[in-house]
């Protein structure tokens, strides 16, 4: 089973899920001018306890390729954001990034002690976060992974992370607390705010598209608030 079909299995175990309608043009956007081929697929879903379920998958000129995913909880739920992001160039996995993003304060503690510990030593190459990253947890990984054994392993921990995260939601219950839920919408302002600091994301898509049109597609797109 790869990655994408996975995680497409986690999300089919969430309750009351349901297909969001987007422009067609969001969802599917091709390009096959010559140098600057593209395909970008986007599917958009949300569910109880999840606002979005945000599945990306990119593939620029032929080289370059983008699992994007996050799945954005319902604030009046106390359900971590699920991000995770594999960048693959000329077969070379460059970037994988997976992680059970806080969505209010202290949630980590609730959730820390069902997570698997990661033997973090099987892996070649693992990467810095960046300045940018307050936003994860203790628990996030990042790597570029070198080999097939490390690209199995990473799969299984995002296998891992998602066990985790439907599991917390199967067993959420809505909040009345307005405060509690402001604080949840902050921190997915904030998730979302600090992302678009990733300069990558938006040097990648300025090589195909005007600035107007990536500003947009970031902030409504990507990480919208």
């Amino acid at each position: 089973m790869t990655l994408l079909q996975n995680i497409k299995g986690h999300r089919s175990n969430l309750e009351n899920l349901e297909c969001m309608q987007v422009d067609p043009k969001i969802s599917n956007i091709i390009s096959n001018q010559v140098g600057k081929e593209l395909h970008i697929i986007n599917e958009f879903y949300k569910a109880r306890g999840f606002r979005k379920l945000h599945i990306e998958v990119a593939e620029f000129s032929k080289r370059l390729k983008i699992l994007h995913c996050v799945f954005f909880p319902d604030p009046m739920y106390d359900i971590p954001i699920f991000g995770m992001d594999l960048v693959k160039v000329n077969e070379v996995v460059s970037a994988a990034i997976v992680d059970l993003s806080p969505s209010c304060k202290n949630q980590n503690k609730k959730y820390d002690k069902l997570l698997p510990i990661i033997d973090r030593s099987v892996f070649e190459s693992k990467r810095d976060i960046p300045e940018w990253g307050d936003i994860f947890s203790e628990n996030v990984f990042f790597a570029s992974l070198k080999n097939e054994s490390e690209k199995n392993t990473f799969c299984k921990i995002v296998d891992n992370y998602l066990s985790v995260l439907i599991n917390l939601s199967k067993t959420a219950c809505p909040d009345s607390d307005q405060d509690i839920i402001n604080e949840r919408i902050y921190y997915q302002k904030k998730y979302c705010i600090q992302q678009m600091k990733n300069e990558k994301t938006s040097l990648v898509l300025l090589r195909y598209f005007d600035k107007q049109w990536v500003d947009e597609y970031i902030k409504k797109v990507l990480f919208d608030f």
